[in-house]
């Protein structure tokens, strides 16, 4: 029997996986491209999409987060929609 994507990985989130460690199963050559020179800032949902989009194209569908896992990185901040700068 398969189990659903981030099923028991993460028992005290509801079985979410967070962020970081769904990323630590990205492929490295990937999360470098996407990443590359913003590694100090949280991570972009654009940036995030580029990995799925490449991943998808690559078959790896078990390796992409649920939608479950995407909404709460959003909602919790793990993941920024955009990135802004204070105003002057």
């Amino acid at each position: 029997m398969t189990m659903p994507k981030g099923f028991g990985s993460r028992p005290n989130n509801g079985g979410k996986r967070n962020f970081n460690d769904w990323w630590n199963t990205v492929p490295a050559d990937l999360k470098q491209k996407a990443r590359q020179g913003d590694e100090q800032n949280k991570p972009l949902l654009n940036q995030i999409n580029y990995v799925l989009l490449h991943l998808h194209l690559a078959g790896k569908h078990d390796v992409k987060p649920s939608h479950d896992e995407l909404k709460d990185w959003l909602h919790s901040g793990q993941v920024d929609v955009l990135r802004m700068t204070a105003k002057k």
